[in-house]
């Protein structure tokens, strides 16, 4: 297995915990979890990061207990879907960023979409470059939908998939 960290910034000798800028609210035991903390996702979630810093998105895939109707509808024959807003695509295509490969030992897994949390100061192994971001998904076995808005994709929290929602605050038309 392997973590990963995504940045925009291209020259981070030592990753150090800090809280998230908007807490949220967190199960009984877990409010921890708005502390200072280093993030990580594995590399079998790391297309959840494959955009600018605060590019909306909303990625899916199937749990266990998706139905297969469901399944075929939303993913077809693919592992996951990205949606990602019209104006935002040249961005993908243009923009940078920085894959650091973080020590898995330093790490506690959340169980959660991938995501892994140290709360201790951690170096990365390896920085790689990562330009044309609209080229990895396929590869990954992830459709990048281009919509005109994420807004009609709201019901997507009601079904039987797996749905996150990351930087939607700056999505169009969003609240």
């Amino acid at each position: 297995m392997r973590l990963f960290h995504f940045s925009d910034d291209p020259d981070i000798p030592v990753f150090k915990p800090r809280p998230v800028l908007i807490p949220t609210v967190r199960p009984v035991g877990r409010e921890w979890l708005n502390g200072p903390l280093v993030w990580a996702i594995d590399g079998d979630h790391d297309v959840m990061y494959l955009f600018p810093r605060d590019c909306p998105r909303i990625l899916i895939w199937a749990k266990p207990e998706t139905p297969e109707t469901e399944r075929r509808h939303w993913l077809g024959d693919w592992r996951a879907v990205a949606f990602v807003e019209r104006h935002w695509l040249e961005r993908l295509k243009e923009e940078t960023i920085h894959r650091y490969e973080m020590p898995v030992e330093d790490f506690e897994d959340l169980d959660d979409a991938g995501m892994w949390v140290s709360r201790r100061r951690v170096s990365p192994t390896e920085r790689m470059a990562m330009s044309r971001l609209d080229r990895e998904f396929a590869p990954r076995g992830v459709e990048l939908r281009v919509v005109d808005s994420l807004r009609p994709l709201k019901g997507l929290w009601t079904t039987g998939l797996h749905v996150s929602g990351i930087r939607l605050r700056y999505a169009r038309d969003w609240s």
